[in-house]
């Protein structure tokens, strides 16, 4: 804003202290990262490994001639590099080694008149000429302090000719010359330059320590800010401390100094963490409706599907460091929401997290690459609201005691000899259907044990061709039991014999078991009659990776397109038979080319060749008194 001041000065005062009183009422406003920048060593943010090693060499006098600080940006290598710069050249240091501030050597620095310590940025001044433009200053010694310092700011962008002539000056400078490179990409730098250097690593700074640090600027401006929302400038910031000072000046204009949670969420355009809670409560609950309502008010605030894919990964990563509270103190998240990410983490199962996660991965490596963006995000959070259903225990037929053979649901040819009809009792039911094994406890009682061949009433109507669900899960500790559906086998009087024998029927998991199971989803196409269907999976094989992986190998693209197009039922059908939630993966294996051998024949042993395949051709060539050209 350009404004048009008319002051009246009496005729005595000059030109100049007019000047001086104008500069002195329009003082020019500083961002936080230059008003704030540290002075000293114990100022600097977040590297302490690094200022008490400086500290610790001026105090012991074991300097070395060429320093390189490389880390990622704004984390304060250039701050440093001036920092020590100031150290080197003070009269008066502190016992802690930092500068007194007021020598002549520290307010010239402060004044930017310095001719001890030289600054080049290599961004700009990278030709050969630069360089040797540097190197023949150095043979100078220092007009004031003791040491001559050069910084190289973003050295790695110096051509391979300025390297080269930096090297020998670099390597034996003289003894008042020390050069202090930063850089953000060490591996662009020659190792001859990495050799001569003494190295120093900048990490980036912690969340904590960026709360803390714009907290105190927060007081020193007199600035209401929350805490939750430093912490998500500060998770913004991703380390960069010279960033969050940018979002909080930006957003402290935007909220006229006060730095409120939801304002903070409105202007860093970021979804809030209750957004993921509610869409983790429609994938427990399979509210598929539910799932797309809330992407679809996402997209019409202005967010990416891409943006919502991204915090789903990182909203079920934190909940998975939840699942175990030795790794709670990696959870980046502030206090408030630690417990509900606690909470939320107890009510889902650690396979039903690693799908989501997988799944979510899966969809943003894929996102760029798809058509129709918002339909590619809808169908990810569709296959998270079944990934529940595939999941879940209860969704298979509950394991039979061992010895015992499962009725099978669908193939009414492999149903027992007598179709179960539905019994007035339940008890009844179980016991006839359940034969007790050899030395059991004893059973629970019930009123009578009848076959199921003697129930002969008319008024009941014979359920065996009707489809039966699947068994629900077993009664819960405190007494309280699931809603059940509806099955021809009483499942309370199931689950309460199940659990008196205590036998764990489900299969383990290996190589001859998942191959087992495999040629029997080929019989069960078979008896669909799906010919093409069998004719593909016919030449597929099945390999078992992980504990809860089975990746089926396919030979070509139909076979490849066939297994995905069948993968969820090859999910549910390796779920019931062995009572285990796996992952299918579909895998293209392609055949490796066959090794053709060529043999060279000479022309006799091509005649002899043909003549062998057609004995005609010999009386041809005699008939025509043709003679072979060899």
């Amino acid at each position: 804003m350009n404004c048009l001041f008319t002051i009246h000065l009496p005729d005595t005062v000059s030109a100049q202290a007019s000047i001086r009183y104008l500069c002195y009422m329009s003082e020019q406003y500083l961002v936080s990262a230059r008003k704030y920048r540290p002075q000293t060593f114990d100022t600097v943010v977040g590297q302490q490994h690094i200022t008490s090693t400086l500290q610790n060499a001026i105090r012991q006098n074991q300097l070395a001639h060429a320093f390189l600080f490389c880390g990622p940006r704004g984390v304060g290598k250039t701050t440093c590099a001036r920092i020590l710069a100031r150290t080197l050249n003070c009269e008066n240091p502190t016992p802690d080694m930092e500068a007194c501030g007021v020598c002549p050597t520290c307010e010239s620095f402060n004044n930017n008149t310095s001719f001890n310590i030289f600054e080049l940025d290599a961004a700009s001044n990278n030709s050969v000429d630069d360089i040797r433009e540097l190197t023949s200053q150095v043979r100078f010694t220092p007009q004031q302090g003791r040491y001559k310092v050069y910084i190289i700011d973003e050295v790695h962008m110096l051509s391979a000719g300025a390297f080269n002539a930096f090297l020998k000056t670099l390597e034996e400078p003289p003894p008042y010359a020390i050069f202090i490179l930063a850089t953000t990409e060490k591996h662009k730098i020659l190792p001859t330059i990495l050799s001569r250097c003494q190295i120093f690593d900048f990490r980036r700074i912690t969340i904590a320590d960026i709360v803390a640090h714009l907290q105190a600027i927060c007081l020193k401006e007199n600035r209401v800010a929350e805490e939750d929302a430093l912490h998500l400038i500060a998770e913004q910031s991703e380390g960069c401390m010279r960033d969050a000072l940018s979002m909080m000046d930006r957003i402290a204009s935007f909220t006229n100094g006060h730095l409120s949670y939801a304002a903070t969420l409105e202007h860093l355009n970021l979804l809030d963490a209750g957004f993921f809670f509610n869409l983790n409560d429609c994938f427990l609950s399979s509210d598929v409706a539910g799932a797309l309502l809330q992407l679809d008010d996402a997209l019409a605030r202005g967010f990416e599907g891409e943006v919502v894919l991204n915090g789903m990964a990182e909203f079920y990563r934190n909940l998975l460091l939840c699942k175990d509270r030795r790794m709670v103190q990696l959870l980046d998240q502030p206090a408030s929401l630690k417990s509900r990410f606690m909470e939320t983490a107890q009510q889902c199962p650690p396979s039903f997290i690693l799908s989501a996660i997988s799944t979510i991965s899966d969809a943003i490596l894929n996102y760029r690459q798809a058509t129709n963006r918002r339909l590619h995000a809808e169908l990810c959070l569709i296959r998270l609201c079944h990934l529940q259903l595939t999941l879940q225990p209860g969704q298979v037929p509950a394991a039979l005691p061992h010895g015992q053979e499962e009725p099978a649901p669908v193939k009414k040819k492999q149903q027992p000899e007598v179709s179960a009809p539905v019994l007035p009792a339940p008890q009844d039911a179980a016991a006839a259907v359940l034969p007790a094994p050899a030395a059991p406890p004893p059973p629970p009682p019930v009123p009578s044990r009848q076959p199921v061949a003697a129930v002969t009433q008319p008024a009941v109507a014979p359920v065996a061709s009707a489809p039966k669900p699947p068994a629900q899960p077993a009664a819960t500790a405190s007494g309280t039991q699931p809603q059940r559906r509806v099955s021809r086998l009483d499942l309370e009087q199931f689950d309460a014999l199940h659990a008196v024998q205590g036998n764990d029927c489900r299969r383990v998991l290996d190589q001859s078991c998942i191959e087992e199971v495999f040629l029997k989803f080929q019989e069960l196409l078979k008896e669909q009659n799906k010919a093409i269907v069998v004719a593909q999976f016919a030449q597929m094989k099945v390999a078992f990776h992980l504990p809860d992986e089975v990746r089926v190998i396919t030979p070509n693209e139909m076979a490849h397109t066939c297994a995905m197009q069948h993968r969820n039922e090859l999910i549910h059908f390796f779920g019931k038979e062995t009572q285990h939630p796996v992952r299918i993966v579909p895998e293209l294996q392609e055949q490796a080319a066959e090794e053709v051998t060529v043999t060279v024949l000479s022309r006799q042993e091509v005649y002899d060749h043909m003549v062998r395949e057609n004995p005609n051709l010999a009386l041809l060539r005699e008939g025509m008194n043709l003679h072979i050209d060899y």
